[in-house]
């Protein structure tokens, strides 16, 4: 059973990500992924608001974490230069 301590989550969210990135990489790139840890179920959707709320409407008192396909963080702030 997942804690419902943040870090928790997130560790146990990671595992499952880890296990499907490469897949969904490919064949969804850019796209947001919010893990369920309990259930090891994923939402994908276009913005980070679609792939959380997709996991909210099927465990609405569940956390989920999100990751972003093919970036080291699901959102990024500040300014990039290149």
């Amino acid at each position: 059973m997942v804690s419902s301590k943040p870090s928790s989550i997130t560790k146990e969210a990671r595992v499952v990500f880890d296990k499907i990135k490469l897949l969904l990489e490919a064949s969804h790139p850019n796209q947001f992924v919010a893990v369920e840890p309990i259930s090891g179920n994923y939402f994908l959707g276009t913005t980070l608001s679609q792939a959380i709320g997709a996991s909210r409407l099927k465990y609405p008192d569940r956390l989920a974490h999100a990751f972003r396909l093919g970036h080291q963080a699901a959102v990024h702030f500040g300014l990039h230069i290149r």
